[in-house]
């Protein structure tokens, strides 16, 4: 581990002052988000890490039972129990900043933030969005076409079916009666 320079030495003094200092604490709303799924990842890690060494403990029924070998997965439990508090609260931070970031920002609506067709033409000004809006109602008349004849096919199938239960029934109706 080597030290940082002295300030003395031809640097101003210290990394982090003046306007350099504002850049460094003032992080981006996408790398906040990183961080936070970086945290998650980590906090998903350590839980996983917990399950385990808690499966692999056995419990205190009287079974004579190793010491030296339960302080040590006593001290990795408690160690990682410590680790994921902090994570926790890591995460909170990050949250905070996040939502503190955007909150004066104006909510997009959802249809600006998803592309779907309407039905209502007059909104397309645009050739290619008339185009798409076009082959799209085209492809839901034939998706609607295919799913009436597969309804019209199903309920001759139930027809053929039930006529067939009819005929099996009164087939063993008449076995019935001859015996």
């Amino acid at each position: 581990m080597s030290t940082p320079p002295l300030a003395g030495a031809g640097m101003p003094p210290g990394p982090f002052s003046g306007p350099q200092a504002q850049a460094a604490r003032e992080v981006n709303t996408a790398s906040l988000c990183r961080i936070g799924q970086e945290t998650v990842q980590d906090i998903v890690f350590r839980t996983m890490e917990i399950f385990q060494l808690l499966r692999n403990m056995q419990l205190p029924n009287g079974v004579t039972y190793h010491t030296g070998t339960y302080q040590d997965r006593l001290g990795k439990l408690q160690d990682l129990l410590r680790q994921l508090s902090i994570l926790f609260r890591k995460l909170r931070l990050v949250y905070d900043k996040c939502n503190e970031n955007c909150a004066g920002l104006d909510p997009i609506p959802i249809e600006q933030l998803v592309p779907y067709v309407e039905e209502d033409s007059s909104k397309h000004d645009d050739r290619g969005g008339a185009s798409q809006l076009q082959f799209a109602s085209e492809e839901k008349r034939e998706i609607m076409e295919v799913n009436k004849k597969l309804k019209q096919k199903n309920q001759q199938l139930k027809q053929i079916m039930d006529q067939l239960r009819n005929l099996i029934w009164d087939i063993n109706a008449m076995l019935a009666m001859r015996n």
